[in-house]
């Protein structure tokens, strides 16, 4: 019986629900489109390319594993917990391969090598192309039978200076056999002649460009002696895949090396898409846990203000007998019955939104084209479940009240909103708030980005589920406190206030919405340059170098570097070359730097400690790392470098400036040799020559395109640099701001759409339509200045919290006209919210409408 006068409540108040379907809709597609990403990074594929002749792949392992044993009551609890490493791990080329080859089932085994090697040639940048345009690797020629490549041209390198290149680059420079072509790889920029053009036999390769050289050359260019970066494995006649699989693995028992087959080799062969899953995961996550805990709010204050639009009604089924369990079933089956058109509706219009995310995150760089999205019904579906629990959730908190008092009561609330809180309400929102200025709190004390960072945006929503549920008081209290300027506008500001004051409840629903996207939109847009600001005023300060010199292309060479530093008028040269380092299972940022003359260029402002006598065994460590790890100067730091390589090194000092330079410094021939690019990011000049000089020995270098810029200038490319990084984290929370967007017109049409007879009546009074508008816009004006006045509040709470753990200085970085902008936009929104419902609340007769039957 519920179910069928549900279905006629829904069918004729398709109005009333249109707000709610909208919520719940949006929602749904939201919650999809997280899901998909999320479900990306878990079982996304990442197909092999160059390996796509190899059945079976042998590789290093590429985690830092740590065991934990636990005994407790008599039983033991062993825990294995394993972590990414930045770089690419390398296999011992003589054990592995003399094993392989003992295997039963192997018909051959074919070593790999896979380094840098970016084409730098002139005639391609002109043709349309550019070398940057994909990543670009080099192999020895002996491996091309993995993918497998053919030549099309010309003949094999046989030499140091011979060359072989894939179809793709030279259809693309215009190069043929015979030309020259300039290679930038590990070393110096190097000239070779193209030899042959290959093509793999399947169709080119989508990801990649290949270089071939000679063997020798090859692991001259790799500077990994005696090491290989896998070995491709090829089964014998008559044995299969899974046999061989199996062979290998046994002959490789008691090694580090990892074997791979079938959809598994393509994370072995691009790194940085097996890392995007991490990534991708924690994205997902973070993005959906935002977005669920939004749209629950959203969706809880659009179902109350329906249900209070049905106050009358609903009061009316009580006085009729209805009782509370039968209303309660009543606004169940409601919420049901739209929670699961809307949710279908909007987990359809998910999937497609998924994908452009996706597409976007993927033309930003944040996520490599060699994930491919995965694509399931489960995110959907999980989408429609979540939708209709947070309905039915809404149903039974908006219809809570009307369901529990006695039919009197109800009757008489439905004309005259009630003016206190409940009190169940009262203590959730106190609690809330409790609990939103402990996590800021928390934030305050948290030092690190991945720490500090959900916090950051789970406080934000927190006090906004405060605002919602303490709602009518802090509206009631802000229209005390715009009496007197409401009443200076004349009789539209008197109404308006009287509207405050009278309908607290309906005003406080338009509020919450508009805080919460102020609160959320200020926190997304001034983060990252809170951080990224501090960071670099460290390193503007830290920086003594008068001379900043960079790479257009892959890095500076370490012979520039040498060039530099016997120059006349150069005091010092620091080579500076970043990566990434494990210390158990935790990860650092860190540095490698040229211990030579390193005080003349670079101040980090040593604490503790000194770094004098700074050289290969030593490292220096930020305050940051030093308290996490309990470091001093002449402790011992034990770590993983970036290609999985144990080191211990002596702590010689402690800095403060670890925003700016990493948490961790070391030599820079120690870092190095353990990384995939080791050419310089940047090099620091101390010299009395001015740029033009210093430009002209970097000039006499070929191949780069080396800059030698002020510091200053190298300052603004930083900046731009960490503002396209933030435009990530912006295209992240951009859709849940969408949302909260389109919750704030949703909320603030159906607030006055319910309006009519109340617009009639005033009409009948003698007010005029001009009047009518005026006090729209009164009231829209004064509720933007509340709702705005605390997103604010709430972002500057949390910001400043932020600024404190991560910066030490309470003053995050706010651009002014950003925040104009935001403040504007919300304007916007809630001006034509307003305006377009009450225009069309004022179109029919108010004689039609105050003698027609509610």
């Amino acid at each position: 019986m519920m179910l069928r006068y549900a279905l006629r409540t829904v069918r004729d108040r398709k109005g009333g629900f249109l707000g709610a379907f909208l919520a719940l809709m949006c929602a749904a597609a939201l919650i999809t489109a997280c899901g998909t990403l999320l479900e990306t990074g878990l079982c996304g594929t990442v197909r092999t390319e160059r390996y796509a002749a190899a059945p079976v792949i042998v590789s290093a392992d590429q985690n830092v594993h740590q065991t934990t044993v636990k005994h407790k009551k008599g039983k033991t609890k062993v825990k294995h917990k394993a972590k990414p490493i930045a770089e690419r791990a390398w296999l011992p080329a003589h054990d592995i391969e003399s094993r392989l080859k003992e295997a039963p089932g192997v018909g051959a085994v074919v070593p790999e090598l896979t380094f840098l090697a970016q084409p730098l040639s002139r005639r391609e940048t002109s043709g349309g192309g550019s070398a940057t345009e994909r990543p670009s690797y080099g192999h020895a020629w002996g491996s091309a039978s993995l993918t497998p490549f053919r030549l099309v041209e010309g003949r094999e390198p046989r030499h140091a200076d011979d060359l072989v290149i894939d179809r793709h680059l030279a259809e693309r420079a215009g190069l043929t056999p015979g030309d020259r072509l300039t290679v930038q790889s590990t070393q110096s920029p190097s000239d070779y002649r193209i030899t042959g053009i290959a093509a793999p036999e399947h169709g080119a390769l989508a990801h990649q460009t290949s270089l071939f050289f000679s063997s020798a050359e090859a692991e001259r260019l790799a500077a990994h002696p005696g090491k290989v970066t896998a070995f491709g494995v090829v089964p014998d006649e008559g044995t299969s895949v899974a046999d061989l699989q199996r062979s290998v693995e046994e002959a490789l028992a008691g090694t580090t090396a990892r074997v791979s087959a079938g959809d598994d080799r393509g994370p072995v062969e691009f790194l940085d898409a097996a890392g995007a899953r991490v990534k991708l995961v924690s994205m997902g996550g973070a993005m959906g846990g935002t977005s669920l805990l939004v749209a629950v709010l959203v969706v809880v204050g659009t179902f109350s203000l329906s249900v209070q639009q049905r106050h009358r009604e609903l009061a009316l089924l009580r006085a009729v007998a209805a009782t509370p369990k039968q209303i309660r079933r009543l606004l169940g089956r409601e919420a049901l019955l739209i929670g699961a058109v809307a949710g279908g509706i909007g987990a359809l219009a998910g999937m497609p939104l998924g994908g452009w995310l996706h597409g976007r995150f993927v033309d930003t760089g944040a996520v490599p084209a060699t994930l491919e999205r995965a694509l399931s019904a489960f995110p959907p579906l999980v989408a429609v479940g979540v939708t209709l629990l947070g309905a039915l959730a809404a149903a039974h908190i908006a219809g809570r009240r009307i369901a529990r008092i006695r039919p009197a009561e109800a009757l008489a609330e439905a004309r005259v909103e009630r003016t206190r809180l409940g009190r169940s309400r009262l203590v959730a929102g106190l609690l809330l708030l409790i609990g939103g200025v402990v996590l800021t709190a928390v934030l305050s004390k948290l030092r690190t980005e991945a720490a500090s960072t959900p916090v950051t945006f789970l406080a934000v929503v927190v006090l906004a589920c405060a605002i919602a549920a303490l709602g009518p008081l802090v509206v009631c209290a802000a229209a005390a406190l715009l009496r007197g300027p409401l009443r200076l506008t004349g009789p539209g500001g008197k109404l308006a206030h009287a509207n405050l004051r009278g309908n607290a409840a309906r005003m406080a629903a338009a509020v919450t919405p508009l805080a919460l996207l102020t609160g959320m939109t200020c926190t997304v847009l001034f983060v990252q340059p809170t951080l990224g600001e501090a960071a670099r005023a460290q390193a503007r300060e830290g920086i003594r170098a008068d001379w900043v010199v960079a790479a257009q292309g892959p890095g500076v060479p370490a012979q520039a570097a040498r060039r530099l530093r016997t120059a006349e008028g150069v005091e010092a040269v620091t080579e500076v070359v970043r990566t990434t380092v494990r210390v158990g299972l935790d990860k650092y940022p860190a540095q490698g730097v040229t211990p030579a003359g390193l005080t003349r260029t670079w101040d980090p402002d040593v604490t503790a400690g000194s770094l004098k006598g700074f050289d290969g065994d030593s490292v220096a460590v930020s305050e940051l790392a030093a308290d996490q790890l309990g470091l001093r100067p002449g402790s011992t730091l034990k770590l993983t470098l970036g290609d999985g390589t144990k080191a211990a090194l002596t702590v010689r000092a402690v800095y403060a400036r670890g925003l700016g330079f990493g948490d961790v410094t070391m030599a820079h021939r120690r870092v190095a040799r353990h990384v995939d690019n080791p050419l310089a990011a940047t090099v620091l000049v101390k010299s009395d020559r001015t740029q033009e000089q210093l430009a002209a020995v970097a000039g006499k270098f070929p191949g780069p395109g080396l800059k030698v810029l002020a510091p200053e200038a190298f300052d603004g490319l930083e900046a731009k640099r960490q503002q396209a990084n933030a435009e990530v984290n912006h295209l992240a929370r951009g859709l849940v701001l969408a949302f909260t967007a389109i919750a704030v017109v949703n909320t603030l049409a159906m607030s006055v759409s319910e309006r009519v007879r109340e617009f009639a009546m005033l009409r009948l009074a003698g007010a005029t339509r001009r009047q009518v508008l005026r006090m729209l816009r009164t009231e829209a004006l004064a509720v933007l200045f509340i709702g705005t006045a605390l997103g604010s509040g709430v972002a500057l709470a949390v910001l400043t919290a932020f600024s404190v753990g991560m910066t030490g200085s309470a003053a995050p970085t706010m651009t002014p006209l950003v925040y104009v902008s935001v403040v504007a936009v919300a304007g916007l929104l809630s001006l034509t919210a307003t305006a377009l419902p009450g225009r069309a609340a004022l179109r029919p007769l108010p004689v039609s409408v105050a003698t027609a039957k509610e």
